[in-house]
């Protein structure tokens, strides 16, 4: 009777880690997923080429108006609408010619954008124009900063001008400027190197 007891007991054992060998042992957890930027050294932009000098500004009346924008990219696309479409429409009613490239003046250099931006005439119209003013500039002595680079890094321009004048003790005039040398919001189905785009910005003094 023990040997049968005994051989039971074997039996029921033997099945038991038969089993355990049989069944699958849960896998453990994955480790967590981690999302690492890729690091592109050609994606770094490259700083602006500036080149300070010390003149006089050029006289010139502007035909200019106010407007503002939220973003960068909506000051593009208003800057864009208003030298291409808004004062030239302006400068055809008012029986204008145009003597310059494209100005703004910039309150903030940061969003919000408040600033004017104008078109430089021959002269003042002989009536006033719905929406439109004229600002007249020139005369004082000014540092101008030929900028070459993307217009999101012209404060780098400004700083360069403001540590200038700190250093010769000198104080604005008037309120900086830019002048679209090569203007980055002409109309054109062609990508342009913004490093080849050339923007003055006058600081008189």
């Amino acid at each position: 009777m023990s040997r049968i007891i005994s051989l039971l007991s074997f039996i029921v054992i033997c099945s038991a880690y038969a089993g355990c060998k049989t069944k699958k042992e849960k896998p453990a957890p994955p480790p967590p997923v981690i999302r690492k930027e890729k690091s592109d050294s050609s994606a770094k932009q490259k700083g602006p080429i500036i080149n300070v000098i010390d003149t006089v500004e050029y006289r010139r009346t502007v035909l200019c108006v106010k407007d503002s924008a939220a973003t960068a990219a909506g000051l593009s696309l208003k800057l864009s609408n208003i030298y291409n479409v808004k004062i030239p429409g302006a400068i055809k009613t008012g029986k204008l010619k145009t003597a310059g490239q494209p100005m703004a003046w910039y309150k903030t250099q940061k969003p919000p954008f408040f600033f004017e931006a104008g078109i430089p005439v021959e002269k003042a119209p002989a009536k006033a124009i719905k929406g439109f003013y004229i600002k007249n500039t020139g005369g004082d002595s000014a540092l101008v900063a030929h900028f070459f680079g993307p217009n999101e890094l012209s404060t780098v321009g400004y700083d360069a001008l403001n540590e200038i004048l700190k250093e010769r003790k000198k104080k604005k005039a008037a309120p900086a400027y830019e002048i679209y040398v090569k203007n980055p919001f002409e109309q054109s189905k062609e990508k342009r190197d913004p490093y080849k785009m050339q923007t003055d910005i006058v600081v008189p003094y």
